[in-house]
């Protein structure tokens, strides 16, 4: 059924982009310190943002980026350096940030004041670019242009599949958010640190091979002329 395969296809290659548990220590490195219900809201308006905002690039990304006159390998090359930056930031956060979550005597005053600004973030950068960044608008967009089909039916229960998969991946972006500190607990802090180090250099990586990608491009369409 076009469906169920549209469903698997997206499914299989957003999984690796938008990636859930490496996305949630690259959060919580961002994030910080702070109570286990801020956690669970903000994972809760980031879910909820990624679907909305993945369902808006599937029926008209392609229309968005025709209407300002934006091609894909530019999307490629700006948001690849946008990711290789955040990656940057969490590389050379100081070791004191990433273990704040010591200090639990913060007054309510604080804690307040910290949940309004990570919920100014909840978009920008917490749903796009780390959750869902360019490669995965990329992606999303070569696969709406890949299952549409002439047959309305076909085309609408292959769009349906795309969504479904868009909605299961989100649900796990909010429960890899929401435990993320629970997550990092489970494991020895240096280990957590370390890893976190490790996530972060390879966004720095995923960032530079999007933005070669589309610089790529551009320079052999320079070379052409």
């Amino acid at each position: 059924m076009p469906l169920w395969n549209a469903f698997l296809i997206a499914f299989s290659a957003l999984l690796p982009l938008i990636n859930p548990l490496g996305s949630a220590l690259v959060f919580l490195g961002l994030a910080g310190d702070a109570p286990p219900d801020v956690y669970r809201s903000l994972a809760r308006r980031i879910a909820v943002n990624n679907i909305l905002f993945l369902a808006v690039i599937e029926l008209l990304g392609a229309a968005i980026l025709n209407f300002f006159g934006i091609s894909l390998p530019i999307v490629e090359l700006s948001g690849g350096l946008v990711i290789a930056a955040m990656g940057w930031s969490v590389l050379n956060e100081q070791e004191g940030a990433a273990n704040s979550r010591k200090k639990q005597e913060e007054t309510d005053v604080r804690d307040e004041a910290k949940k309004e600004d990570l919920e100014l973030k909840a978009f920008y950068p917490f749903t796009f670019p780390i959750t869902s960044g360019p490669g995965t608008l990329v992606a999303l967009l070569t696969l709406t242009a890949h299952i549409s089909d002439r047959n309305l039916t076909k085309n609408i229960l292959a769009h349906i599949g795309v969504f479904l998969a868009v909605v299961v991946l989100s649900v796990l972006v909010y429960f890899c958010y929401a435990y993320a500190p629970r997550i990092s607990r489970a494991i020895p802090q240096s280990t957590a640190h370390g890893i976190l180090r490790v996530v972060a250099f390879i966004l720095v990586c995923i960032g530079a091979q999007i933005a070669w990608n589309g610089l790529s491009v551009l320079l052999g369409e320079v070379v052409k002329r």
